[in-house]
């Protein structure tokens, strides 16, 4: 029988969650509970349909990565083991089991770290306006989906619920953190990215882009929230790769593929999903998981 949904959460004896696009974050003394839902979202819109199995997939993928590159920089993950969690979460072990993560708080720090490796999306775009990606200058004559000569440190703003986060220079991460934490960010989340992107190759995949968030805990970087999850990330395979146009990705893209077609207007509230574009998305993130983590979720 499949597992039923998982769109929201409440366990009795914790405090109410924060509700993000995805997650439900549970307090705790020294940590968080951090439950990935099967909600999905697109446009920076929580739809009313979710998807079936994804919020496993995300705890998943995020727990395989965290260990994988751990001697890179620490993340903040103790478990996913609910029997490690507080008592009050024993009683709803079915709902949690394989889509919950106990964490170390880690006090976020205040940009997104983005690593661009292909010429894609919005960047893509910038590109053809002006041989530029996030402002900076790119040789002319690259194509779309094409393999930049080295990767890109792309950060933005960490916007509030309900707004778009935005570009910034890295003279505005040496402004906001300072420049030494700068330099350790960028220079961290690039070799994460030279490294997963070697090992999806190994898998048969390219990973066009990623995005990470950083805490500090007693002075530390720490690795925070998601670890090249397919809502994190652009996984392409590698076999139908073809510079020149657009490619087909391993994360939510039929989902926005649906919308565009329908001509939503990109404002709640969001359309529902036809049964067979969720079968279709849930099919994709449990595929990406399988060759990723070698385990079916």
């Amino acid at each position: 029988m499949r597992d039923p949904i998982v769109l929201s959460t409440s366990i009795e004896g914790l405090a109410p969650p924060r509700r993000g696009k995805v997650r439900d974050i549970y307090e705790l003394d020294d940590g968080l509970l951090i439950v990935a839902t099967d909600r999905v979202s697109a446009f920076d819109v929580v739809l009313p349909d979710g998807i079936p199995g994804k919020g496993r997939v995300l705890t998943s993928v995020s727990q395989f990565w965290f260990e994988h590159l751990s001697h890179i920089v620490p993340n903040h993950l103790i478990s996913t083991v609910v029997t490690d969690f507080p008592s009050a979460c024993h009683p709803y072990r079915d709902m949690l089991a394989g889509r919950t993560m106990w964490v170390k708080k880690a006090p976020p720090l205040p940009v997104e770290c983005i690593v661009r490796g292909y010429l894609a999306g919005s960047g893509w775009q910038e590109y053809r306006a002006g041989s530029t990606v996030c402002g900076i200058p790119l040789p002319k004559g690259l194509h779309e989906s094409e393999r930049l000569p080295e990767p890109l440190f792309t950060p933005s703003t960490k916007a509030e619920a309900g707004a778009h986060d935005e570009n910034i220079p890295f003279s505005e991460v040496e402004r906001l953190i300072g420049g030494d934490l700068a330099a350790k960010v960028r220079d961290i989340s690039v070799a994460l990215y030279r490294e997963a992107h070697a090992f999806a190759q190994t898998k048969g995949f390219f990973l066009a882009d990623t995005k990470f968030e950083f805490g500090l805990r007693d002075g530390q970087l720490v690795w925070i929230d998601e670890a090249f999850t397919p809502d994190s990330s652009r996984f392409w395979r590698a076999e139908v790769y073809q510079p020149g146009a657009p490619q087909e990705s391993y994360d939510k893209q039929i989902i926005r593929n649906y919308l565009i077609a329908l001509g939503w207007n990109r404002k709640p509230p969001a359309p529902h999903l036809p049964p067979e574009i969720i079968a279709q998305a849930a099919a994709r993130y449990q595929e990406i998981a399988a060759y990723l983590t070698g385990e079916k979720v």
